[in-house]
């Protein structure tokens, strides 16, 4: 079977192909599975374990002696429980920091000498190899804006049509969609799809009437369903692009590397209006190849996946990375929401490698358009990564994939630690300031017992902190003074420097909110509340200035009860905290500031946070942006008179159809509800007053429900 084309019925061609099984078994946590393949992948880079005793002895090194130098600060005449604390506290939070660095100095290293994972064979530049098997594009959405899900896909076909070998390649649109409106409006979009493509790309559509495990449990259902037909599949997001020479090189590396289950490209963050977003897209520019160069040359064949614009081997995956569902109830068990680590672990336990291939470019996604719309993302990213605490133990695992799982956890339990960190140094320093000197004790000492902490040398170590959490940024500088194109991108060394500048003030400024925001999605996590699962909104002024305020307005208070304390004990620790305090007081106008596109263009005229996607933008990547202007954002018309008014569409719904139920299946009570409404409404217009959105979805799906909908007036 075809996809649907111009010319072809709907109900002629399907909109499906085939069916091709492939079993996916889900295995136990807790014993290994059968097959796999044995010993380590012969795609390991050479000297791996040097590198990663590199990176990791340097790391805690570096932590030793910043343990020394931070215990001669609380504890060096006496000891303190308070100053033990601090102390413990320190060497988790600096030993993140370490890591970070020294990954930077290994990703630098990898950067100055052009390395990146390119012993795959992949080649950035030169002809284009010529692909051999069959590779699925899957595109899951999820209540998302139609038109701007296919206008991302658009220009991915007509990009991998120019490379003359989009016959090796099928698209799936995979919904999930809940809502009947935008269900029906996909529909609508898919149809305007396939006439874009004129059949020189085969595209299908499925929509799941059940989400069972959410996006996990979407691809894995495709897999089980048509997996058979492709040896690779590239999954991608409702806001990704990516480009047809980029996918066909690393579809060849897949095909070249039997041995290989995954590679993951380094997406860039694009199309940002807003300030905050223009500062994502900034910073991932700039310092993501220096990052994502540092984990691939330590990594190596134990990489990581980020949930989308990487191409996987499907066998593997439907041999490995079937997930369980975890013990115990929500937030911690049930459906592993953070999926795309655990399948990654999982396939590298069958003796699958994992790779990242950041040198390659030409694969993008999108960022949140606000502090709050990346807070509501982060809430659900929260829950799922403290899942690992339940997968982390599995049998069998590599220990890198154990180690990218805590620190995924780590990611989030850093910023409670931070803010238990800061309290504490209130009370050290509450303590040094009002308690009594011990003239007289047990031991008597010539001077008196002080509890203390040591000015100068806080003072020291505050500056050695900061160095250490900065360098990578300047790290990244140097590197793009050396990329030509990188640097005439961000529009010179001048303004790239002057870039770096204000993005890390606003970036500081911020990050006390967003440490307060974690610290409560953490505590909410543990006190057992569910994150849920919603579309996430793309698009830029979706939150008022009255909405910053009510938001952001505890976060305001908060700065000032403890910049109150701060003073109180001493002008030394206010200005020591003054960072802080600023950006907790600011939270408002900082919210209102960074979420303003207006404030993001500014910055784009003067030259300022830009990156060469924007710049110079890539032919796949300026055909999206002409889409997304064409076709994003159209408002959603009511499903039923939509399918009313388009005989066409109403044809394609009715081809898509699951198929009849049968005697025994759970009874739906949506559907029999609706049905009985529309036998008892006396037209359309009562209809669509009468069905709730859940009705309304389980009638659209049932043939007697389209009946009866074609014979209201």
């Amino acid at each position: 079977m075809d996809a649907v084309t111009p010319g072809v019925s709907p109900g002629a061609g399907g909109t499906l192909p085939p069916p091709a099984p492939l079993e996916m078994p889900v295995h136990s946590l807790s014993h290994l599975p059968p097959g796999g393949r044995a010993g380590a992948p012969v795609t390991q880079w050479s000297g791996i374990v040097l590198r990663r005793v590199l990176v990791l002895g340097s790391a805690l090194v570096l932590t030793g002696w910043a343990t020394y130098e931070m215990n001669l600060v609380f504890n060096a005449i006496s000891v303190s429980i308070a100053g033990v604390v601090m102390l413990a506290l320190f060497v988790v939070l600096f030993l993140w920091i370490a890591l970070a660095f020294t990954s930077a100095l290994a990703g630098f290293f990898s950067l100055m000498s052009r390395g990146g994972g390119l012993g795959l064979g992949i080649r950035p530049d030169g002809p284009l190899p010529r692909l051999v098997a069959r590779t699925a594009l899957l595109m899951p959405t999820y209540n998302e804006d139609p038109g701007r899900v296919m206008a991302g896909l658009r220009a991915i076909c007509d990009s991998l049509v120019a490379t003359g070998q989009a016959g090796a390649f099928d698209l799936f649109v995979l919904s999930d969609t809940t809502d009947p409106d935008v269900w029906v409006a996909e529909e609508e979009a898919y149809m305007a799809l396939c006439r874009a493509t004129e059949g020189r790309l085969r595209v299908y559509y499925r929509r799941r009437a059940q989400n069972i495990d959410r996006k996990a449990g979407n691809i894995a259902e495709w897999v089980r369903r048509f997996g058979a037909a492709y040896q690779q599949m590239i999954t991608l997001d409702a806001d990704s692009v990516m480009s047809g020479d980029t996918i066909v090189r690393l579809t060849a590396a897949m095909e070249a590397n039997p041995g290989v289950g995954l590679i993951q490209s380094l997406p860039v963050i694009v199309n940002g209006t807003t300030l905050f977003a223009r500062m994502q897209q900034f910073a991932g520019r700039v310092y993501g190849p220096l990052i994502a160069h540092g984990i691939a040359w330590w990594h190596g064949s134990e990489g990581n996946y980020w949930g989308h614009n990487a191409v996987i081997r499907t066998r593997a995956f439907a041999e490995q990375a079937a997930l369980p569902h975890l013990p115990g109830r929500k937030p911690f068990g049930g459906a592993i929401m953070s999926h795309d680590f655990v399948e990654a672990a999982l396939m590298r336990r069958g003796g699958w490698a994992i790779h990242m291939v950041p040198a390659l470019m030409g694969s993008y996604e999108e960022s949140p358009p606000s502090l709050t719309d990346i807070a509501i993302r982060d809430r659900r990213w929260c829950q799922g990564n403290l899942q690992h605490a339940k997968v982390v133990s599995a049998t069998g695992l590599h220990w890198i994939s154990r180690l990218h799982m805590l620190m995924g956890i780590g990611s989030y339990v850093t910023s409670p630690l931070w803010l238990v960190f800061l309290l504490a140094g209130i009370l050290v320093s509450l303590q040094s300031r009002f308690s009594r000197p011990e003239y007289f004790g047990d031991t008597k000492l010539l001077y008196p017992h002080w509890p203390h902490v040591d000015p100068v040398q806080a003072r020291f170590m505050f500056l050695a902190t900061m160095g250490i959490l900065l360098a990578p940024k300047m790290l990244a500088y140097v590197a793009l003074l050396f990329d030509g194109r990188l640097r005439r991108g961000c529009g010179g060394a001048f303004r790239a420097a002057v870039s770096i500048l204000v993005e890390t003030v606003l970036g500081g400024l911020v990050a006390p909110v967003a440490m307060l925001i974690q610290t409560m999605g953490v505590l909410s996590i543990l006190m057992g509340r569910d994150s849920g699962w919603n579309a996430q909104r793309r698009d830029d002024g979706g939150v008022s200035a009255m909405q910053n305020v009510r938001l952001y307005l505890g976060y305001t208070l908060f700065g000032v009860a403890l910049g109150v304390a701060a003073w109180v004990v001493s002008l030394s620790l206010f200005l020591w905290m003054l960072p802080v305090l600023l950006g907790l007081v600011l939270a408002i106008p900082m919210a209102i500031l960074t979420g303003s596109r207006a404030a993001g263009q500014d910055l784009r005229r003067a030259g300022l946070l830009l990156i060469p996607e924007e710049t110079s933008p890539p032919d796949v990547l300026a055909r999206a942006v002409r889409n997304l202007r064409d076709m994003a954002g159209r408002p959603i018309g009511d499903a039923l008179a939509v399918l009313r008014a388009h005989p066409a569409l109403l044809a394609l719904h009715c081809a898509m159809l699951p198929p009849p139920r049968h005697r025994g299946d759970p009874i739906d009570a949506n559907l029999l509800v609706g049905l009985v409404k529309l036998r008892e409404v006396p037209d359309l217009q009562a209809a669509r007053k009468a069905l709730s959105p859940r009705e309304k979805a389980a009638v659209l799906g049932n043939a007697e429900g389209l009946h009866l909908l074609e014979a209201l007036s």
